[in-house]
């Protein structure tokens, strides 16, 4: 890895760089726990560098460009005054580390819950989710995936106006408690991933642009500006990012990466940054012996975003496959046309599963274009399925979850039809027990203009998609504080129920061999009447089969066994006693067993599986 910021060395040395090619002098300026100025040496690429004696950890500092103002390390490591203060110097040789037993994972194999830090618990801290981590893996997560955490302004933010990234927020625990965190995540068989954004930079405490031309006008984002990854002097920024994930990898031995709209990085050059990060990655892996995943958040609906660079690919692992989710909430909530007016169709949420992409070449009333390209056949394990994520709920005006929005039947279903599926499923954090607390959008910025542009920014962005009421005050500390889950709720009523719902579909998921093939030719998929769905699921040499029957309606839907195995044996059903809520009418239920040409009566709003074996050829 490439020595970016402040590298400390043995016996109280440390390095120090800094990429400005434009500037002529660069001063280091120590500022704690004594004051020091430190001329620094350039070279032919621009960046200056100084290594300094008698400076340890705990030391901070600020650079100097061209006898200006001072302003911390955009490679900082760590702020612990916040953007504004000195940057601080870290040893990450320092941290006695538990896991190295650890070598991590099989994607296919993970179960994914995306938490924000803040918000998690009461104290919202790095080493408050630890308390927490033997309920999640009794549940059957097995990766958290957590929402930015590299330095934001103040103490409250989704972590998307991040300015350093290669610094940890102090408001969280810093750099020693994202390491504590990640070494009990191993203990307990679960990995780690970061959600990163290497799109844009926060508007406050953005100092890039006082050290080098990182930043530039020709492409434009929804967030801010673009970084610089083809134009004039874009190598070093081509090397602050590309080194980025190496140092969450090797430093805080994190297992893999979100990369957050990556159709929002813009790179016109013939070994564009998505290739850089993709090679310096797979050169990571044999150094470091163990799995390290690429993930995509892409708007694109291209299979090039996960196919290798050899092949014209960006070389991601996966994405998250949101046609998946809008194709499913459509048919289980229908208001849901309303936000996603091109979807609605049994036969999209069908495609969803047997191809992945929907939108593969068709137009797009929301888009007015065509849009799309078709996924068949690539792997199920390339694809990040869920009901919920933090967009999902944070661009509702009211926050609310899917458990808010439809009811306990609905739920079950919904639940069942993502983890049965064969992608790699996400849960949103509180999801499994249909946590009822809102999710709002909140920041903590100190500039009342930025301050009042957010307020103004999300009353125009609710209002363009019809809420008619405005969402709450982003800045309001009471936002944040709505925001947090109600943990303790799930071990009671409803919320016990659903979360031994999860907990059992999760146990399904790991235990029954059909379930376990994401090659798509043993998958099938069939539409069930204008409101139910049918898959078939099977081992890759078809002995052992899973029937999971679907009905999103009010009304029964009636469906005939299929030719093939002599008896089917019912596995799960959500009409079953177990599954409802005290009081609940007692339903019909379907049989234990059953055979071929079986006519079944599907109650309204159920899922139900069947598995069978077929006899030895």
């Amino acid at each position: 890895m490439k020595t970016i910021g402040a590298g400390h060395l043995a016996e109280g040395r440390c390095l120090f760089t800094v990429w400005a090619p434009e500037k002529e002098k660069m001063i280091l300026h120590l500022v704690h726990p004594d004051d020091r100025k430190v001329p620094m040496q350039r070279d032919e690429e621009g960046y200056f560098r100084a290594e300094v004696s008698d400076v340890f950890p705990g030391h901070r500092y600020f650079f100097r460009p061209d006898d200006g103002e001072d302003y911390p390390d955009p490679a900082s490591h760590f702020q612990p005054e916040g953007v504004h203060g000195p940057s601080e110097v870290v040893d990450h040789a320092a941290f006695r580390w538990t896991d190295e037993r650890w070598r991590g994972l099989r994607f296919r194999d993970l179960v994914l819950y995306e938490l924000h830090v803040g918000t998690f618990t009461p104290e919202g801290t790095f080493e408050a989710v630890i308390p927490r981590l033997d309920d999640l893996a009794d549940l059957g997560v097995n990766a958290l995936e957590i929402m930015p955490v590299n330095q934001f302004p103040g103490d409250r933010n989704w972590g998307y106006d991040g300015v350093f990234p290669y610094a940890v927020q102090h408001s969280y625990g810093g750099p020693e408690g994202l390491k504590k965190l990640v070494d009990a995540c191993h203990a307990r068989g679960i990995a780690v991933f970061l959600d990163v954004v290497y799109n844009h930079f926060g508007p406050e405490g953005n100092y890039l642009d006082r050290f080098g031309p990182y930043f530039t006008a020709k492409y434009c984002t929804p967030w801010g500006d673009a970084l610089n990854f083809d134009g004039e002097w874009s190598d070093g920024v081509r090397d602050l990012i590309s080194e980025n994930p190496l140092h969450w990898f090797e430093n805080y031995h994190i297992d893999g990466l979100r990369c957050d709209a990556i159709h929002m990085v813009f790179d016109m050059g013939a070994v564009p940054i998505w290739e850089l990060i993709h090679e310096k990655v797979r050169l990571a892996r044999q150094q470091l012996g163990r799995p390290l995943y690429l993930i995509a958040e892409s708007d694109l609906n291209s299979p090039r975003v996960i196919r290798d660079p050899e092949v014209g690919g960006y070389g991601f692992d996966a994405q998250w496959l949101d046609d998946f989710h809008h194709s499913l909430y459509v048919l289980v909530d229908r208001k849901g046309k309303e936000r996603y007016g091109d979807f609605g169709k049994m036969e999209q949420l069908v495609k969803a599963y047997t191809d992945g992409f929907v939108g593969t070449g068709e137009y797009a009333d929301f888009r007015k274009r065509k849009y799309g390209r078709s996924s068949a056949g690539m792997d199920a394990d390339r694809f990040v399925v869920f009901n919920l994520n933090h967009d999902q709920v944070g661009n509702r005006v009211d926050g609310g979850r899917l458990c808010m929005l439809v009811d306990f039947e609905t739920l079950k279903v919904a639940a069942a039809a993502t983890l049965l599926s064969p992608y790699v499923p996400l849960l949103f954090m509180g999801e499994e027990y249909a946590d009822e607390s809102p999710f709002f959008y909140f920041v903590s910025h100190s500039e009342e203009a930025l301050i009042e542009a957010v307020r103004e920014g999300r009353k125009a962005e609710f209002a363009a998609f019809g809420f008619s009421e405005p969402p709450p005050d982003a800045f309001d500390p009471a936002t944040f504080e709505r925001s947090k889950l109600q943990w303790e709720k799930r071990t009671e009523g409803k919320h016990a129920l659903i979360r031994q719902w999860h907990k059992t579909l999760l146990q399904l998921r790991r235990t029954e061999p059909a379930l376990q093939s994401v090659a798509k030719k043993d998958l099938r998929a069939e539409v069930l009447g204008p409101t139910g769905f049918v898959l078939h699921r099977q081992t890759t040499d078809g002995r052992r089969r899973l029937l999971a029957l679907f009905n999103l309606s009010d009304e029964p839907v009636s469906h005939t066994i299929p030719a093939g195995p002599e008896i089917w044996t019912k596995v799960l059903d959500s009409k079953e006693r177990q599954w409802q809520l005290e009081g609940a009418p007692k339903p019909a239920l379907l049989p234990e067993r059953t055979e071929a040409g079986r006519v079944l009566n599907l109650p309204p709003c159920s899922v139900a599986l069947y598995t069978a074996a077929s006899a030895p050829a």
